[in-house]
């Protein structure tokens, strides 16, 4: 028991989302469905300086990001699928919103549905990204109301339902329109016991269970002082200059100018996982410069790259300047004798799809734990073949957080890639076994999607054994070399099946009698916790931002091994 309350990555916690600096994390550069931490990068704000040396005025000096915060939506929902531990709920608020829509919904017997023990009324949380599109995933959270006499929603699917902005406004409760849509399996604590966890019971996750059913407007606001017709073309002429995308088809810029006040930025495909830094970019193009001026102020920005102290902006401003005379600049910085220097000029290579980005990239992530999120974060955007190999140089790492953030870049720089193509075991979660060199490692998710990768083929599972996968199935290694899988179906008899101690073979058979995901995650945890499951069991293991660069990579310490 004790070895199973050693950590719990599946309980639902601010912390655990990363959700409490969230405003911090999109002003900052924060990563998207990739890599969703802050970056470390501390925003020089020289403009007023650099204009005295140069007589160059940058974007930001005139114009403000809009469209950075996370927008919190919310609803009210119903979960089926329980084991009587649902209840009738009682009357409230909620129960009343939750019967006018399924009235609105023309659902025959309404209360008798809400009253069955195998339903539950939930209040139901997402949180919209920056940047994120129609059409996009992000995950759900769901938990019981206040005073619920539900005792668990595991097992639970949820009802779709309309996610929008709350607000309370002098005592009365007002909706924004509809921007996204839910439903889905909850995935529960598969470690939690309705007699000593039952808190951690009703509350749980829908791994991309809401899609947004309206983009969110990125964009710049000008300051006041600078609000004209003619300020707000000059802005988005500077910006269609340097990045333009292909939109349903047809070559167009991404600036559009809206109002003396407002210039709308679409998101350039490049960064989609990283709309912070894509805003930095932004506003740090020139609004006009001469040839003279351009010169002079590549010559600063070449001795401001090589000064650890301001490399990181100055890395970020060639990068917005993005011709090959900033290119030239960034290559030279990226062979650089300082650590800093390297990896800042090597990521603005990167986003400019630069070859010569991989190298000093891979080795930052492998060897340098400060880094490690932000290059991995780099060479995902990559089209160059060279980022795919040096990305699966390190499937077989010893570092979890460097073997899974890897597997998961290598998805976006070849999404047809054979070690990382979506499969879908039984249509129901996202599996993967890698032929790869390497400590034997298995890896699942709490965030994201669900997805179980293994790293290496042989996992064995050691004998005897006794774990549960779910309420319904039960593996039983007892006697023998053999391990039986029992599913059990009240008023029937009871399925089995003889497997070998494989793993894999294991998954595939509880899956094949019906197992879903988070019965698979169940008997992971149970299989580790009892010393059945030899192979080192990650979860969410990706890496962290922050960390000093002193700091040492910690990534086999206990607490961190299941991340």
């Amino acid at each position: 028991m004790n070895t199973r309350r050693a950590a719990h990555p599946f309980r639902l916690t601010a912390v655990s989302l990363g959700l409490g600096g969230a405003i911090a994390c999109a002003a900052a550069g924060c990563m998207g469905p990739l890599f969703r931490h802050q970056s470390p990068d501390a925003e020089l704000d020289t403009a007023s300086e650099e204009r005295n040396e140069t007589g160059t005025r940058l974007i930001s000096s005139v114009a403000h990001p809009h469209g950075l915060s996370f927008v919190k939506v919310e609803s009210v929902a119903l979960v089926s699928g329980l084991a009587g531990t649902g209840e009738d709920p009682p009357v409230s608020p909620q129960r009343a919103e939750m019967l006018a829509e399924l009235n609105r919904r023309e659902v025959p017997q309404p209360n008798e549905l809400l009253a069955s023990p195998n339903t539950a009324l939930v209040l139901v949380r997402g949180f919209l990204r920056p940047g994120i599109q129609e059409g996009d995933t992000f995950d759900i959270e769901v938990r019981t109301p206040t005073r619920s006499e539900t005792k668990s929603l595991r097992g639970g699917w949820m009802y779709e339902t309309s996610l929008t902005e709350t607000a309370v406004l002098g005592s009365a409760l007002r909706k924004g329109h509809v921007t996204a849509m839910a439903k889905g399996e909850i995935l529960v604590d598969p470690s939690a016991e309705i007699d000593e966890d039952g808190a951690y019971l009703t509350r749980g996750r829908i791994l991309s269970g809401g899609v947004a059913t309206k983009s969110r407007r990125l964009g710049l606001i000008l300051d006041h002082s600078h609000q004209s017709i003619r300020m707000s073309q000059t802005v988005g002429k500077a910006i269609n200059e340097r990045f333009f995308a292909y939109f349903d088809g047809s070559r167009r810029g991404v600036a559009v100018p809206k109002t003396d006040e407002f210039i709308q930025v679409d998101v350039h495909p490049r960064y989609a996982d990283n709309v912070g830094r894509y805003m930095r970019v932004v506003r740090n193009i020139a609004l006009r410069e001469t040839p003279s001026q351009r010169l002079a102020r590549l010559e600063l920005l070449r001795s401001q790259l090589f000064d650890p102290v301001t490399a990181s902006t100055a890395a970020i401003r060639l990068e917005a300047i993005g011709d090959n005379d900033a290119i030239a600049v960034l290559k030279d910085g990226a062979e650089a004798e300082d650590a800093e220097v390297r990896f800042y000029a090597a990521e603005a290579l990167a986003y400019l799809d630069v070859t010569e980005a991989v190298a000093p990239l891979a080795a930052a992530a492998r060897d340098e734990p400060a880094f490690r999120a932000h290059a991995l974060g780099a060479l995902s955007t990559m089209q160059d073949g060279a980022a795919s190999e040096a990305l699966e140089k390190m499937l077989p790492l010893k570092s979890a957080e460097t073997r899974y953030g890897a597997f998961r870049a290598l998805g976006k720089v070849s999404p047809n890639h054979p070690m990382v193509a979506e499969k879908k075991l039984g249509g129901k979660f996202s599996y993967h076994v890698l032929d790869v060199a390497g400590p034997p490692m298995v890896h699942v998710t709490s965030s994201h999607k669900p997805e179980i990768v293994l790293f290496g083929r042989d996992h064995q599972l050691k004998l005897p054994l006794v774990v549960d996968a779910g309420q319904r199935i039960m593996l039983n290694g007892l006697s023998g070399a053999q391990i039986t899988v029992n599913l059990f179906t009240p008023g029937e008899p009871t399925q089995k099946r003889t497997v070998s101690t494989d793993l894999d073979e294991v998954i595939r058979t509880i899956v094949e009698l019906g197992g879903d995901y988070p019965d698979v995650v169940q008997m992971l945890q149970e299989a580790r916790a009892s010393g059945a499951l030899t192979s080192r069991f990650a979860v969410n293991a990706l890496p962290d931002t922050g960390r000093r660069i002193s700091d040492d990579d910690n990534d086999d310490k206990p607490e961190l091994a299941a991340r």
